[in-house]
């Protein structure tokens, strides 16, 4: 394996400038690259599942700290370190291996086979190489060097203008293989469960278990201000609003709300109201391409909501159904061109598609689904997140303890054109996006705190970043304009990526990862090990996740039966003092 460092060639490994300390030979030991005021780099080892701060000696927002593996070298004589140190730990045991060994979270999933979804028959205990990895590597179709030069010259001008160079660089290979970190932004206190940029690319927004929003200088890594939501549980989502004047913000969350926000990025914040509310935790919101004022949510009750920022009271569109039962929705994703067109997707199989002007069960636009045929396994799949490519004709689908499917819209069927394997998606609700201006790659976390990166049209794995310290990437959001990527998982802060590496990247440890993260999904959700800082997470979230549903229905009661309603939430909200306490299922109930 190649060496990966940021050190030049003229320094000397002996130099007294570099201090080397001495590692703590752990299997789920990383390296950190920092530069000091003097160029010395110092390497530090984070223990699985704690925050980045506590054992990372580096100072916030570094600019050259990176995830990347380690290197062949470094493997064998850490193993052997380890091995001498550590007397109980066998010197084959490495990072890949001891973080994809199985993060899944209380899955209620059939374990599946995989012929149940025209998957290769892969066997997790032989020597066997999985078909993923067997796929061919795409060629490099951009080299900087003849880009510059005709752009400078100015040769045929009609393909070489700067915006042209601008995105066939964003979707080259060259800049996908060379992602590192470059950064963290770390304010939050909880697990960032939300990252949206601005449509010109200039802030960026995070959402987080702390009932927070951040905005962020996310180029200086600093952040711009912060504001309390006013959500009693979980943020799940904060997305801008393309309106002009101040910034406009959108949240959604584990009580059910859905919040509107009017920030100046001078003043701070300038007012917060509630749009509406579902009976059950709000995971998505989608903004409509040309009507910038309208915002649709879906929620786990199954309804999808039109909130009107015009309007006092959200419109109920639609509740989504399967044999009669209700649909669990935990994604929506808008047309990027037809703003009347979008699709949901949640606990059951199927992505629906639906036009908003004519929006029932009995006109529903197209459903997808991967199954040529259905048993109660695959049945019991379902989807974590749905959305669209860049200009409508495919969607993308990530399902849960399976792989992630890209449908044709434009097809008369409803079956799969390409299939994404490798990672694992149980832990979490996990979301999945496209890389790229013309979509031209597959991006997605996973529960061996990886970022996995397909190519869309060879299925073949591309690169391969350590990104979560805990263990579980859930959100990837890339740049709109330019070749940059923000991430975030469990961890409490937020990772930049940018094409900055120099050379290709070796995918060292690659396949082992893959083939843990097979069995794992083979063994179950609730059959293989847990780690015990994911057991107690989980155990966390999910208690204080309750308690805040509780304590948010107690409060409707109370104020349901009060005679008069509670004192206004806070100075800052424009929030009317009725919308907590209407009883009405379209929108406006504390769930």
């Amino acid at each position: 394996m190649e060496e990966n460092s940021n050190v030049s060639d003229g320094e000397n490994a002996n130099d007294p400038n570099n201090i080397d300390v001495e590692q703590e030979h752990n299997a789920n030991a990383k390296r950190l690259k920092t530069d000091t005021s003097e160029h010395s780099d110092e390497e530090n080892n984070c223990e699985p599942g704690t925050s980045s701060n506590d054992n990372c000696n580096t100072s916030r927002n570094t600019r050259t700290r990176n995830y990347r593996k380690p290197t062949a070298d470094d493997e064998s004589s850490n193993a052997e370190s380890a091995n001498e140190d550590v007397g109980f730990r066998e010197p084959s045991v490495d990072l890949e291996e001891s973080y994809a060994s199985d993060n899944s979270q209380m899955s209620h999933i059939s374990p599946i086979s995989p012929t149940d979804y025209n998957v290769h028959e892969y066997n997790d205990e032989s020597d066997e190489e999985h078909p993923v990895l067997r796929k061919a590597k795409p060629k490099h179709n951009w080299f900087i060097v003849p880009e510059v030069v005709n752009r400078q010259l100015g040769f045929s001008a009609k393909k070489q203008s700067s915006q042209l160079f601008q995105r066939r660089c964003y979707g080259s290979l060259h800049c996908v293989q060379r992602l590192e970190l470059i950064y963290k932004l770390e304010k939050h206190e909880g697990c960032v469960n939300s990252l949206n940029f601005h449509p010109n690319g200039e802030l960026l927004a995070s959402g987080s278990d702390d009932l927070k929003v951040v905005l962020w200088d996310w180029k200086n890594g600093n952040e711009l201000l912060s504001y309390d939501t006013k959500h009693r549980g979980n943020v799940f989502q904060s997305k801008f609003l393309p309106l002009t004047g101040d910034l406009h913000i959108v949240t959604c969350a584990r009580d059910g709300q859905v919040r509107y926000a009017q920030v100046s990025a001078q003043e701070g914040l300038r007012s917060v109201r509630k749009l509406g509310s579902h009976v059950g935790p709000c995971h998505k919101v989608a903004v409509l391409q040309d009507q910038p004022q309208v915002v649709i949510s879906v929620g786990e009750d199954g309804f999808i909501l039109r909130h009107d920022l015009r309007v006092e009271k959200p419109d109920r569109m639609l509740c989504v159904k399967n044999d009669e039962h209700k649909v669990a929705l935990y994604s929506v994703s808008g047309h990027p061109l037809n703003g009347n067109e979008f699709c949901v997707a949640g606990r059951d199989y199927m992505v629906r598609s639906y036009d908003h002007r004519r929006c029932s069960n009995t006109h529903l636009l197209k459903s997808y689904h991967p199954f040529k045929k259905f048993t109660q396994k695959n049945r019991s799949l379902h989807v974590t997140c749905a959305v669209y490519n860049h200009n409508g004709s495919e969607i993308l689908a990530s399902y849960n303890d399976a792989d992630i499917y890209l449908f044709d819209v434009n097809s008369n069927t409803h079956e799969f054109i390409h299939q994404y394997q490798g990672h694992r998606n149980g832990a979490t609700i996990k979301g999945v996006n496209f890389f790229g201006p013309k979509s031209e790659y597959i991006i997605s976390g996973s529960d061996c705190g990886n970022i996995f990166f397909w190519e869309r049209d060879t299925e073949a794995i591309v690169q391969w970043l350590f990104a979560d310290d805990s263990g579980v990437v859930n959100c990837l959001e890339p740049h709109p304009q330019l070749p940059f990527l923000c991430t975030s998982g469990l961890d409490w802060d937020v990772k930049v990526w940018v094409p900055s590496f120099e050379q290709e990247p070796a995918l060292v440890g690659l396949s082992k990862a893959v083939k843990n993260n097979i069995k794992a999904r083979a063994l179950g959700p609730m059959t293989s090990d847990l780690d015990d800082t994911q057991i107690l997470w989980m155990l966390w979230r999910q208690l204080s996740g309750n308690d805040q549903l509780r304590n948010s229905n107690l409060d409707a009661i109370t104020d349901n039966s009060s005679s008069s309603s509670s004192s206004s939430e806070h100075e800052h909200t424009s929030e009317p003092e009725s919308d907590d306490n209407n009883d009405d299922p379209t929108g406006c109930t504390t769930s």
